[in-house]
């Protein structure tokens, strides 16, 4: 699968930009005072909805990649292949085999009629 660089690029700027942001957050590079968060309703709504947006498009993200992983269609593994490739000489075993038998089917031996003898016993 190819990748896009227009895409790669832009997902490497959205984390580098979280990342100063945290580490911003972590040094008080800029701070918000809490009581002025917790007395304004909307600014809590607003911050609720907008980390449930997130979440909820993060969460879709996931699925998708999870579910293209498990249904999508892959090759045969290894083992597979070779149980394939051991398939295809025994059927050109076959053949020739039965090129050398002349062209006719092999016929089965058929059991002893009267069953098996043990020793020293009629």
């Amino acid at each position: 699968m190819r990748r896009s660089y227009p895409i790669t690029i832009a997902w490497v700027a959205l984390i580098a930009g979280l990342l100063a942001l945290e580490i911003a957050e972590l040094t008080h590079f800029f701070t918000l005072p809490v009581a002025s968060v917790v007395a304004d309703p909307a600014a809590i709504v607003t911050a609720l909805v907008f980390t449930t947006l997130l979440a909820v498009v993060g969460a879709i993200f996931v699925g998708l990649y999870i579910s293209h992983r498990i249904l999508a269609p892959t090759g045969f593994t290894p083992f597979e292949q070779e149980m394939l490739q051991m398939r295809q000489d025994v059927e050109e075993i076959r053949s020739t085999l039965q090129e050398l038998r002349g062209g006719r089917p092999s016929t089965p031996v058929p059991p002893p009629v009267g069953g098996p003898r043990t020793r020293g016993r009629p």
